[in-house]
């Protein structure tokens, strides 16, 4: 199994997470990815995402000048975007509590 698609099942989430920690924009947001592990993500995974999460009302974007370059489009998490955060927290929890489960099954049965 590719990590592509566990990845497209918590994405949002984890996306949500880092924007609510620190206003970003894309190509920054594609960094903070590849930090936490996600080494490969890309752009064209990210930026469609990004504007899905605003057209759900979950990001707001604004331009900003940026010191290198042409202005940027920061996006920062709404009220809705924190409560879906919050629930992915909650639900992530629980599944990879009951994933934990099984594989500790497995591996007492190996």
């Amino acid at each position: 199994m590719q990590q592509t698609q566990l990845l497209k099942g918590v994405l949002e989430g984890c996306v949500l997470l880092i924007i609510t920690h620190k206003e970003t924009y894309g190509y920054e947001l594609v960094g903070s990815l590849k930090a936490a592990g996600f080494v490969d993500i890309v752009g064209g995974t990210v930026y469609p995402l990004l504007q899905k999460l605003e057209k759900n009302g979950m990001l707001e974007s604004k331009m900003k000048a940026s010191p290198e370059g042409p202005d940027r489009k920061y996006y920062s998490v709404t009220e809705s975007g924190k409560a879906y955060s919050q629930q992915f927290i909650r639900q992530w929890s629980i599944f990879s509590e009951n994933v934990d489960k099984i594989i500790e099954k497995f591996e007492e049965g190996s």
